[in-house]
């Protein structure tokens, strides 16, 4: 059940746990993982806030973004990723850091909804969340609702695989909005797995050198 209350003065996004492979489960909800960056976007009295994942106000970074969530019909605070679309459709995060600089098809994919109208919603199920959140998006193309798709995770993996996306998310259909916390509730499954590895030797005291010989280089 929804309660009513103020709004936060630090909307803190909701955050989730590396796994290492798809799965297909009844109860869960899987979503596109972007390659963008967290954002987080209040509306209230006709004006929209946009902040990063850390509470930084950057709504004067994306002018656009925050002039068509303008539309939003209601006053809300909506949970959701910045990307900037490549010709071949897919997000790519080179692009979005150069976003400022060149000209890039900039998108704000939400996928959930913490407030509305005054409610806090974080306490009701994820899918009521992602129902009330569809219904207030306006029609732009820098608006996106997050696709997903229910139970079959696997296949959806497969998909992302194919067109070339980060990964994907696994939700619990009936999860709470858990403000900051990272649970295993929510679930990223990433299609290309990398690991950062740091090569380093030492060599036997030298009289001037008796400390540990610096690295020469760094592999990824």
């Amino acid at each position: 059940m929804a309660r009513v209350s103020t709004l936060p003065k630090r909307l803190q996004p909701m955050l989730a746990t590396l796994t290492d492979a798809p799965f297909d489960h009844k109860g869960w909800i899987f979503e596109d993982k972007y390659d963008g960056f967290r954002m987080v976007a209040k509306i209230e009295g006709g004006k929209v806030t946009l902040y990063s994942r850390n509470g930084k106000i950057i709504s004067k970074s994306y002018i656009e973004v925050a002039k068509a969530l303008e539309g939003v019909k209601a006053e809300a605070v909506i949970d959701g990723e910045l990307v900037a679309l490549g010709k071949d459709g897919v997000s790519h995060f080179q692009l979005l850091q150069n976003a400022l600089r060149h000209e890039a098809k900039l998108q704000y994919c939400a996928f959930d909804l913490m407030f509305k109208d005054g409610e806090d919603l974080r306490r009701l199920p994820l899918t009521e969340r992602k129902k009330r959140l569809k219904a207030i998006l306006p029609e732009n193309e820098l608006i996106a609702f997050s696709r997903d798709r229910k139970t079959f995770g696997t296949k959806f993996f497969e998909e992302a695989e194919r067109k070339g996306l980060e990964g994907i998310m696994a939700k619990r259909a009936d999860s709470k909005y858990l403000s900051g916390a990272r649970t295993d509730e929510w679930l990223k499954i990433k299609t290309a797995k990398r690991q950062e590895v740091v090569i380093a030797g030492f060599t036997a005291p030298r009289r001037t050198r008796p400390f540990l010989r610096r690295p020469d280089h760094c592999a990824a």
